[in-house]
């Protein structure tokens, strides 16, 4: 039987989530805080099958009912029931931090292989530079 190297590199990948973003067609990005459309109380939330999810608000004036739309990803902050005022955040705002992380780990079989990949990606740096040089 051969001998079986195997190692582990840790992998930590972060990127900016960005701040709130707007489609061109000026709606919102599911990286925003949704704010409430009216004031009233929250009649009904329905939860949508693709995610998100549709929150139906009695408004306090004058009793018509507004449907505010919310995409996947955003967490409700509202339930059923409650009276919420004119603007106030339906979700809880995704770009605190405003950095993520993750980590991973890949793990490599076998160290030829690893040379292997290096002088493959070795000679192709070269042949563009050689080619760049060509023609100059």
């Amino acid at each position: 039987m051969r001998d079986v190297h195997f190692l582990k590199y840790p992998i930590y990948v972060g990127g900016n989530r960005g701040k709130g973003q707007i489609y061109l067609d000026g709606s919102n990005s599911n990286n925003n805080v949704y704010n409430a459309t009216v004031a009233g109380m929250v009649k009904k939330i329905i939860r949508k099958e693709k995610g998100g999810y549709e929150i139906i608000i009695v408004d306090a004036l004058d009793g018509r009912e507004v449907i505010d739309i919310i995409p996947p990803r955003p967490e409700l902050l509202v339930s059923e029931g409650e009276a919420i005022k004119l603007d106030q955040p339906l979700t809880s705002n995704p770009n605190v931090g405003g950095f993520g992380q993750g980590d991973a780990e890949i793990v490599l079989q076998d160290p030829l292989r690893v040379q292997g990949l290096l002088f493959f990606l070795s000679s192709i740096i070269l042949a563009q530079i050689f080619l760049v040089l060509k023609k100059k």
